[in-house]
């Protein structure tokens, strides 16, 4: 009789009709499982211990970006409140500009990003409306910074943004043009003039 034909008489079961197939099977049926299972156990342990890691190599992979593009947006509302409010006025005039800026996020009584304190508005009971606490947001309409003002507007910004330079303000969360007087000034301390800009604190 050929045994690659045959199966097995025993009620209930199939003998693979394969040898190698009923090899396996003998083979199977006669060793101990107990290493097999711990081997399947190890190796789904192991798998999951990699996608594990990998979700969480993802997971700072994507706070990192997200950190990286708030400090991007960050940087570029100080370069441009640099450039918008200072652009025509001498380095250390713009330095004192982002000090400001900077001096007022850090203070506690502004708010906790560089964008909102930029963009802040307050009411004005005189005017009854909101106004801009940097004038130029006000503006409906303003043209895209750029050239040699724009770069030298950001490279300030980036040089106190990131503590590569040595603050000349201290505490210094006000200032104004030189051709105006507001009556809010004749309460602050004057740090300095610099430029068109007089800065207090």
């Amino acid at each position: 009789m050929n045994c690659d034909l045959d199966w097995a008489a025993q009620p209930g079961k199939v003998v693979p009709v394969n040898h190698w197939q009923r090899r396996l099977w003998l083979f199977w049926h006669g060793t101990d499982k107990a290493p097999w299972v711990f081997v399947v156990f190890l190796c789904l342990m192991l798998a999951s211990f990699g996608l594990a890691l990998k979700l969480v190599f993802a997971h700072q992979d994507a706070q990192r970006e997200l950190v990286r593009e708030a400090h991007r947006q960050n940087l570029t509302c100080l370069a441009r409140n640099v450039y918008f409010e200072a652009r025509g006025e001498p380095l250390a005039g713009q330095y004192a500009v982002a000090e400001v800026t900077m001096n007022r996020k850090a203070s506690g009584l502004y708010p906790k990003t560089i964008c909102e304190v930029v963009h802040q508005q307050n009411w004005d009971p005189l005017r009854g409306r909101y106004v801009g606490a940097f004038s130029w947001t006000e503006l409906d309409s303003l043209p895209e910074p750029g050239g040699e003002e724009w770069q030298r507007a950001w490279e300030v910004a980036e040089a106190v943004y990131y503590q590569r330079y040595s603050p000349a303000l201290h505490g210094a969360l006000f200032f104004h043009a030189t051709h105006i007087e507001p009556d809010w000034a004749r309460q602050k301390k004057r740090v300095a003039r610099i430029g068109r800009h007089v800065f207090y604190r």
